[in-house]
């Protein structure tokens, strides 16, 4: 135990393996902190809220804890370098990516319960397009500034709807070098689910992480629907995490930007309860990693809780 009277992450980790349980993770942020009246502009989406709304942030983070996460994401997926020096932020870049990492440790103090803290690497451009994709070697170092500023305050890292094998690779490639545990999760194609939005199988997708330390390799912003198909090509990586975190909303064009396009609307068959239905098909099928993303609220999250202790 560390001073704070929660496990080291190898030992919460290990753990888990030794009695074959379900991590739950937590759920969206960025429309949360719409929910909750904080500001998400196009420009900087859900990091607007480090500026605004810290508290919210917090709140939020311990709000998913005391509804069941054992795992916090940091709220760093909309703390991009471009779009702060775009803003005249560039500045605020470094600081804004540790208060991020900070207000999840406050969060976590204030649900007084364990949980792990994932810090998120997200697509360096836009969501859900491959082909906006940069090289691997201008990746790496922007991926290498990020994972800098937060490997002494997170517990492993998140490298988050990545859309082809250039961007996990990269993503992966720089937060290993932290020493720190790292899954990757891939944004599927909703009408291929053994495919990234890239059309690139993950097989071959995980295959190119094979030098790689990667303990666990999950499917996130997707159809719940689509996780359910992947379920046997994650399986089969052998990985000892393998699962996923769904959204909640319609599949978007592919042409799709937040920039352009704002928000994607809600789909309305995904309340907890046909949401929580859905998450059992991909722990029939062997996942041990289960959550929320886009959409998903503590209320989703408590009803997984409910759902896996039932198992």
């Amino acid at each position: 135990m560390d001073q704070m009277g929660i496990r080291s992450t190898g030992e919460s980790m290990a753990a888990d393996m030794n009695h074959k349980r379900v991590v739950l993770l937590d759920g969206g942020m960025g429309r949360e902190l719409w929910y909750r009246g904080a500001d998400v502009p196009k420009g900087l989406w859900s990091a607007q809220a480090l500026f605004d709304a810290p508290d919210v942030v917090r709140e939020i983070h311990r709000d998913y804890i005391l509804a069941g996460a054992d795992v916090i994401t940091t709220n760093t997926y909309g703390v991009a370098r471009e779009n702060f020096e775009s803003l005249g932020l560039g500045d605020r870049f470094g600081e804004m990516l540790e208060l991020a990492c900070q207000l999840a440790i406050e969060g976590r103090e204030e649900a007084g319960a364990s949980a792990r803290i994932a810090g998120s690497l997200p697509p360096l451009e836009e969501s859900y397009r491959p082909d906006l994709v940069r090289p691997f070697a201008e990746m790496l170092p922007r991926y290498q500034e990020m994972v800098g500023h937060m490997a002494p305050l997170v517990d492993f890292f998140l490298c988050e709807t990545m859309s082809n094998i250039d961007e996990s690779l990269a993503a992966a490639t720089a937060a290993a070098e932290s020493g720190k545990p790292v899954w990757v999760a891939w944004t599927l194609n909703d009408y291929a689910p053994d495919r990234l939005k890239s059309g690139e199988t993950i097989a071959q997708a995980n295959e190119s992480l094979a030098h790689l330390p990667i303990e666990g390799l999950l499917a996130n912003c997707c159809m719940p629907e689509t996780i359910a198909g992947a379920m046997p090509d994650l399986v089969n990586t052998n990985k000892s995490y393998i699962g996923g975190y769904a959204n909640t909303f319609n599949t978007p064009p592919p042409d799709w930007t937040l920039e352009s396009e704002g928000l994607l609307g809600l789909r309305e068959d995904l309340d907890p309860e046909p949401y929580a239905a859905l998450v059992q098909q991909w722990l029939d099928g062997g996942a041990t990693v289960v959550g929320g993303c886009c959409g998903t609220r503590p209320a989703h999250i408590a009803l997984l809780r409910s759902l896996i202790e039932g198992c």
